[in-house]
């Protein structure tokens, strides 16, 4: 059986491996058989994006958690950080999350999330794992006809959030433009910035099973940046499929990602005194301007690999209160140990009201770096230090750039690709030096693409 946990959970084509029905209907007995205390019970909180694959899933999930002596409860669809949220406050055993995030609606997939509202660390899905593959047991198929026990819990997330920034009247000639990416947030932000008293524009907000992050969303925001200009919008912001990310247009169009968010909310949180640790977890990928900005703003960053999980597992061993990627995935640890797409925007419309400045000149604090990002197909994945001719390239481009610029050369953890990164002074310059690691690349492992 092939590893079933990737970077973030179990993901795949609906209806294949390891999202068909007996594995799924499996995996939901084997997470009851792992993180259930029989003595207390075992209920999982669902939730899912809007992907026409998901009732079924959670419905085969349901069944396997029953056959252990379980109970699923759905709260339909909601964002992840929801159920990250509400699982231990309405204490369950643990979370399940149906989605893909920013995929196309074929794909979907499964987060698990412990009873205290984190994702489950590796460990213990390795434990998931080893009940899966134990063939000593089999899943009962006696209460393959019951339904989903169901439960409404949007309006407690969404009064969890207006904590973060409650209503004030005088918003209400404030236009902003929400894309909704046609996902688990359509059910939710909406209403939630019509309570604040935004006057909104909407975007992606009809869902029908097959639309989700079809050219909108946060991978998509050519849309959203036409319609802030056109309509006159103070900003626009577009999340993806299941809300734990946001990505934002300003007024003049421009895109707005992950690091200058989260340099404007380290310098406001700093000026707060509520950076906790005065430092900020980025990952890798994070532009190196982003460094250069929070060192004039006298705050550390911390680096970790690619992936919220990660960026999660810092500010828990540092005790930090801000991190994120330049996704759009950002994690303010006093509300909660995720990404939030929703909560992000609150807080960042919120250093927007207290500063009294646009989003535009908030963001221009980060001059970034010029950044190029190749990928390069591989036939098998080995130590690029032990192929001579690759290691050799490499070091030249290092030596070239001569401390001002960075090389970040990975392996994606989901697909046989290499992924190149070079940032530089000159576009040109780094273009050239990134296109012969991959070249040398290329010749040794596998094609360009």
């Amino acid at each position: 059986m092939r590893r079933l946990f990737g970077t973030d959970g179990v993901r795949g084509r609906a209806g294949e491996y390891p999202l068909d029905p007996p594995t799924v209907r499996r995996l939901g007995a084997a997470l009851a058989r792992t993180l259930g205390d029989r003595a207390r019970g075992v209920r999982f909180l669902a939730g899912r994006d809007t992907r026409e694959s998901g009732p079924w899933i959670e419905r085969e999930l349901a069944v396997g958690i029953r056959s252990q002596g379980g109970a699923l409860v759905s709260a339909g669809v909601i964002p992840t950080p929801a159920i990250a949220y509400l699982t231990p406050r309405m204490d369950y055993t643990a979370g399940v999350v149906i989605s893909a995030s920013h995929n196309p609606f074929e794909d979907n997939g499964i987060k698990v999330f412990s009873g205290s509202g984190e994702k489950i660390v590796e460990t213990l899905e390795d434990r998931v794992e080893a009940v899966m593959a134990d063939q000593s047991w089999s899943v009962s198929d006696a209460s393959e006809s019951a339904g989903v026990d169901e439960v409404d819990c949007r309006a407690e997330y969404v009064d969890h959030l207006l904590r973060i920034l409650p209503p004030d009247d005088r918003r209400a000639r404030v236009p902003i433009a929400l894309d909704c990416a046609n996902g688990a947030t359509a059910t939710v932000a909406p209403q939630l910035f019509e309570r604040l008293g935004f006057d909104i524009r909407r975007i992606g907000c009809d869902p029908n099973g097959r639309n989700i992050n079809l050219g909108c969303g946060s991978t998509a925001p050519d849309l959203l940046a036409r319609t802030v200009t056109e309509t006159g919008c103070r900003l626009g912001i577009a999340y993806d499929g299941d809300g734990d990310r946001a990505i934002f247009v300003d007024d003049r169009g421009g895109i707005v990602d992950g690091d200058a968010v989260l340099l404007m909310c380290a310098r406001q949180l700093k000026a707060e005194g509520r950076l906790k640790g005065n430092a900020v977890v980025a990952t890798v990928m994070s532009n190196i301007g982003l460094d250069m900005a929070l060192r004039e703003a006298d705050i550390e960053i911390v680096r970790c690999p690619v992936g919220d999980k990660y960026v999660m597992d810092e500010l828990l061993r540092r005790g930090l209160s801000l991190g994120g990627e330049q996704s759009g995935h950002v994690i303010f640890s006093e509300h909660l140990f995720t990404g939030d797409g929703l909560a992000t925007s609150l807080q960042v419309l919120r250093t927007m009201e207290v500063t009294g400045r646009a989003l535009s000149d908030l963001a221009a604090g980060l001059k970034k770096y010029p950044q190029v990002l190749l990928n390069v197909r591989v036939d098998r994945k080995v130590d690029l230090k032990t192929i001579e001719p690759v290691a050799a390239v490499m070091e030249g481009v290092e030596r070239r750039l001569a401390g001002h610029g960075r090389l970040l050369v990975r392996y994606s953890g989901t697909e046989p690709l290499l992924r190149i990164m070079l940032e530089g002074r000159q576009e040109g310059e780094i273009q050239r030096w990134a296109q012969e690691i991959a070249d040398a690349v290329t010749e040794h492992l596998g094609r360009g693409m």
